[in-house]
């Protein structure tokens, strides 16, 4: 099923999809040249991001083209584990303090069309599919921990030209994604209705960190302080306030092309959330 993206924006969205066509073999590094870049500039801590194993397999798997040299997509997921984990790996040696996994593909267990999808053609169960995406993620992170590193986990339902591919609450993987990962923090897409109430946070473990996204990074319009702190009053309902912060839904320019905001926008928007976070928690 090709995705189909929503929203507003009458724009084409950004496609760099690939089939995997050969067995999957590391020729480089995956990040060691931003982090070279980002150590000869940056006067300040450094973070970097990384895309989730499990984001490939299901754009990435072909059926009568991969499946000659990988039996399913798990075979793939398995392959693609030991790159990711290795990248992780090396960065916490180097000294990176906060390692972050961006992982959109949870949004396939939360969405009852994407699950349909998991079950029907990819031909696995949507709650066994997410146990071993769960697995996957702290394979890859495992052994990355260190004094002083944050590791995080991104969550989100598609972001690519101010559009969206999927819709609903955390509460069909809550209970798993929040007591299974092997995080310090999630950050959560929280800037609109398609991303639920926040009951799901019951689940989150003492120590952990919500990062909550209530700031859209698609949309120009600047939100009111005020509904700001309103919600995450309301999400302290169910995380202890120490254990929340707030930040953008997601990136500004998950893709090349970037969401359709200025840059006056978003800079306004991180003066917004400096401002905010300062209000609450100072």
């Amino acid at each position: 099923m090709a995705r189909s993206w929503q929203g507003s924006a009458a724009v084409a969205v950004s496609s760099v999809t690939g089939v995997v066509t050969g067995k999957l073999r590391q020729l480089r590094r995956m990040t060691s040249h931003e982090l070279a870049f980002l150590k000869a500039q940056s006067p300040g801590a450094i973070k970097i991001t990384l895309p989730t194993a499990n984001q490939f397999p299901a754009i990435a798997f072909k059926r009568g083209v991969t499946d000659k040299l990988y039996p399913n997509h798990s075979a793939l997921l398995w392959d693609i584990v030991p790159i990711v984990k290795a990248e992780v790996q090396a960065l916490a040696a180097e000294g990176v303090h906060y390692i972050q996994i961006d992982a959109p593909r949870y949004s396939y267990y939360i969405d009852p069309k994407w699950r349909d999808y998991v079950k029907n053609d990819m031909g696995v169960e949507p709650d066994a599919a997410l146990d071993e995406a769960i697995k996957a993620d702290n394979t890859c992170l495992a052994g990355a921990k260190r004094p002083g590193t944050t590791l995080a986990m991104h969550l989100c339902r598609g972001n690519n030209r101010s559009q969206w591919y999927a819709e609903g609450g955390y509460d069909p993987i809550a209970e798993k994604l929040f007591g299974l990962l092997q995080v310090d923090r999630f950050l959560l897409e929280y800037d609109d209705a398609r991303s639920g109430t926040f009951e799901p946070l019951r689940f989150v473990p003492p120590g952990k960190t919500v990062v909550l996204g209530l700031v859209s990074s698609k949309r120009p319009q600047l939100e009111s302080k005020r509904d700001l702190i309103r919600r995450i009053t309301e999400a302290a309902r169910y995380v202890p306030l120490e254990q929340l912060a707030l930040s953008p839904q997601c990136g500004f320019a998950s893709t090349m092309e970037g969401n359709l905001l200025t840059e006056d926008d978003q800079w306004a928007k991180l003066r917004l959330v400096v401002e905010t976070a300062r209000e609450v928690w100072q």
